[in-house]
């Protein structure tokens, strides 16, 4: 069944339920209705009628003019009144600020439980409210609680049916990335959205969440929102006609804000189309979804009033959680460093113990708390299935039975793997929000939203293949040291949800991730057919290799119009995680703002790393932007400046970094050195120059060829001539921003003479940046032969004088 029949089946579900709580046909046929439904066999007599209407509006052509609109809505009323006149129900809802309930904990047992929790809810509890059955038979009992659940907080009587009763499988649209999107009956439309706000407050005690509803008709489906009378509804003939005489109704900033940007007739109509659809229906519960979250009541609702999120009051003279957030209930002498636990906490943790499958569970069962944790399935599971499905799979666990592997259970262990250090890599989607004002139907979103999960979490699992099973050694501490020796996945998958991923890997192998999952989420999407392609009109704009600094450029740039920007955080495993998250989450937002600029003035969609390496905590006392501008950014003379990092990088260019970073270990460029070279940088562009050449000479042929070809020519090529700027990069954006502004701003001279003594004015202003101090921050994590890494700490011991030597010369 595809996704649009489903859909089609769902909405006339709704029509023939009617507008009223009890519907237009009996419980003994709803019942064979849903049955039926359920063991797909042909589609019961009942609803076939509306069916049939439901199907229509996907072929319905859009009328230019309001008149044709309120011909077509009369001819389809003639058809079937019934099912052009019931208004059918739209609910949206989720959990939100869910980073405040996942990170309010400061352990990372903790920290998985709440998002293995959040994850349940959302992808296994929510569509079980409309019985669907769950992927995985594990959730089967759990599945029949969620509905018993359902049926005591909303039962029927005699006038009224259960909730449960007027749900079916095929009214869900989406139910992934934290939110579900569903039809429903248009009486049970305040039911279905307290039910999901009731369920994450009841799961979770203090999580988060909001709903909301509303009714629409089946015509405004197919053609967004519509006034009553269908003929006052503005529409695209309104605009023409007044497009001369009031400008004003074209341009002003609210129409600008709604329809987006109006340039070129052919443009307008395109974008006034792409709004008024189902898209329009979803902005609108979007609206009243923020207007909800923030505490207001919307206007004539009976709902409870959300002004007031779950919170429980502490008291000073009480023992509080081991957080420090609320009152304790419970000390769990069994666990180490014997903790104490709010409900709420308690309940975090038993989650996350059943997720990595831990069997230290009796304190829980001592709590006597009524609340059952039930079933949770880790990502490491799907992980593993994902394995057996490839043939690599055998790499993965060479040397390594694929059973009786377990799972890392602290920050403590995924370090093991990396000597001590680990990886934060935040991922998040591009120009998604662009890509859904243009989806028109149910059925495409329900595909888009089924197409980008299954293409993120394929991407997270494909890139973890850099990984292999590592084996626990050297771990001390009561919490710990039994543990060594067990075999466990050296990562944590913390959240998957639409297109966030939060993950957590060993250091030396984090950048190859995080350059994998942007390409195979590309990829992915690109295999998937034309939807996602970028359109025809700019495909040769948005291969344009300028935006890259790395050469040679890519011999297949993607084509897929989305991507994907990743910050990647590499610090000690002892670093604490709120603060490990916050900055992963600035660097994300790096990352995000640099695929912003080049698509902005390169064309250029695919995805974007930044990554900083924090080598201790108190390495940045503000946020990274201010670091890097007050700390990496000097200002040398006529008006340069020096940038002494190149961060962030474009997903070509960070395959380029990770090939020169393995090019110098392989070198054997003194270490020594290569830490002298990055305290030269400040000193100015040429002593910079010198001393990198110095040092340079130094190496043999062979080595000095290795570093001239994957790091000066790749990197370091002047921008007018042939000079010598290793290990300095020329920034070509900054000069292509200016020179657009000049030509937007008739500023650029028309003589050619002129225009290049304009050009040649810039470059003497321009910036300079290098890879470098990156090159440094990532040569402890990449990896050699022993033998060769043996020869470079040889090297290092002979190489002594080398750091005077270079300071005499600099002098």
């Amino acid at each position: 069944m595809t996704i649009s029949t489903k859909l089609s089946i769902g909405i006339a579900w709704c029509l023939a339920w009617g507008d009223r709580p009890t519907p237009l046909f009996d419980l003994s046929e709803l019942q064979t209705i849903k049955q039926t439904l359920k063991e797909g066999k042909s589609i019961p007599a009942a609803i076939q009628p509306f069916l049939e209407q439901a199907q229509k509006i996907d072929n319905l052509k859009f009328p230019d003019t309001a008149e044709k609109l309120r011909q077509t809505f009369e001819a389809l009323q003639r058809e079937n009144p019934q099912a052009w006149n019931t208004p059918i129900g739209l609910v949206y809802g989720g959990a939100t600020k869910i980073k405040g309930y996942v990170f309010e904990a400061a352990k990372l047992q903790d920290i998985r439980g709440a998002s293995a929790l959040l994850d349940r809810i959302n992808l296994i509890d929510l569509p079980a409210f409309f019985g669907k059955p769950p992927e995985s038979p594990r959730y089967t009992a759990h599945c029949e609680e969620v509905k018993q659940w359902l049926d005591n907080c909303f039962p029927g009587d005699a006038d009224n049916l259960k909730l449960s009763d007027a749900l079916i499988p095929e009214l869900i649209i989406y139910s992934t990335g934290g939110n579900i999107l569903a039809f429903c009956p248009a009486a049970y439309i305040d039911d279905l959205a307290n039910a999901i706000e009731r369920r994450y407050t009841e799961q979770t005690l203090t999580a988060n969440s909001c709903a909301v509803g509303d009714s629409f008709k089946l015509l405004e489906v197919r053609f967004g929102l519509l006034r009553d009378p269908i003929e006052q509804t503005l529409w695209l003939d309104w605009y023409e006609k007044n497009r001369n005489n009031h400008e004003k109704n074209r341009n002003n900033d609210l129409v600008k804000a709604y329809f987006g940007s109006l340039e070129g007739e052919e443009n307008w109509g395109e974008l006034f189309n792409n709004r008024k659809s189902f898209n329009e229906l979803a902005g609108k519960l979007a609206a009243q979804f923020n207007h909800r979250r923030s505490g207001n009541d919307l206007p004539g609702s009976e709902r409870p009033s959300r002004c007031y999120p779950p919170i429980f009051d502490t008291h000073p003279y009480l023992k509080r959680d081991e957080g420090d957030c609320r009152s304790a209930i419970f000390h769990a002498t069994e666990l180490p460093n014997e903790p104490w636990f709010s409900e709420a906490l308690a309940r975090k943790r038993i989650i996350g113990q059943i997720s990595k499958e831990e069997q230290e569970r009796e304190w829980y069962e001592r709590t006597k708390l009524e609340w059952q944790p039930g079933e949770v399935e880790s990502w490491v599971n799907k992980f593993e299935r994902f394995l057996l499905k490839l043939e690599r799979w055998r790499k993965y666990y060479a040397g390594f039975s694929n059973s009786g592997i377990q799972q890392a259970r602290s920050l403590t262990e995924i370090g093991n793997a990396s000597n001590g250090f680990v990886a934060y890599i935040y991922a998040d989607g591009n120009n998604m929000g662009g890509y859904i004002q243009k989806i028109k139907t149910p059925a495409d979103y329900a595909q888009f939203s089924e197409d980008i999960f299954d293409a993120t979490e394929n991407s997270v699992y494909e890139a973890l293949t850099h990984l292999k099973p590592h084996r626990l050694s050297g771990l001390t501490g009561k919490e710990h040291q039994h543990r060594n020796g067990v075999v466990i996945h050296p990562f944590e998958i913390l959240t998957i949800g639409g297109d966030d991923v939060l993950l957590i890997v060993p250091a030396d192998k984090a950048l190859a991730i995080a350059q994998t999952i942007g390409e195979e989420f590309e990829k992915r999407l690109t295999d998937l057919g034309k939807r996602y392609e970028i359109p025809a009109s700019q495909r040769d704009d948005a291969k344009s290799i300028a935006c890259h600094r790395y050469q040679p450029p890519p011999q297949n740039p993607s084509e897929c119009q989305l991507s994907m920007s990743i910050g990647v955080l590499i610090t000690a495993y002892t670093t604490p995680i709120y603060y490990a998250q916050k900055l992963t989450e600035q660097l994300l937002k790096s990352a995000k703002a640099r695929a912003k600029e080049l698509k902005k003035h390169y064309h250029y969609y695919g995805g974007t790393v930044d990554f900083l390496v924090m080598k201790s905590v108190t390495m940045i006392s503000s946020n990274i932007s201010s670091f890097r501008r007050e700390g990496l950014t000097k200002s040398i003379k006529d008006n340069q400046k020096l940038k002494l990092h190149a961060a962030p990088y474009t997903l070509h260019e960070l395959g380029g970094l990770l090939e020169t970073a393995k090019a110098i270990k392989q070198s054997g460029f003194p270490r020594s050195q290569l830490y002298q070279i990055r305290s030269l940088l400040e000193r100015g562009k040429n002593t910079a120059i010198l001393n990198y050449r110095y040092f340079r000479v130094r190496l043999g042929s062979k080595e000095q060829q290795l570093l001239k070809e994957n790091f000066e020519d790749a990197w370091c090529q002047a921008a007018t001539n042939d000079g010598y700027l290793a290990p300095w990069l020329f920034e070509k954006a900054g000069i292509f921003r200016k020179v657009v502004l000049m030509f937007s701003l008739k500023l650029l001279p028309t003589s050619q003479v002129q225009l290049q003594s304009v050009i040649l004015n810039l470059l003497k202003k321009s910036t300079y940046e290098t890879i470098w101090r990156e090159l440094v921050d990532l040569y402890p994590f990449i990896e050699v032969s022993q033998t060769l890494d043996a020869k470079i700490q040889d090297t290092d011991r002979l190489n002594v004088g080398a750091k005077h030597s270079g300071d005499n010369l600099s002098t």
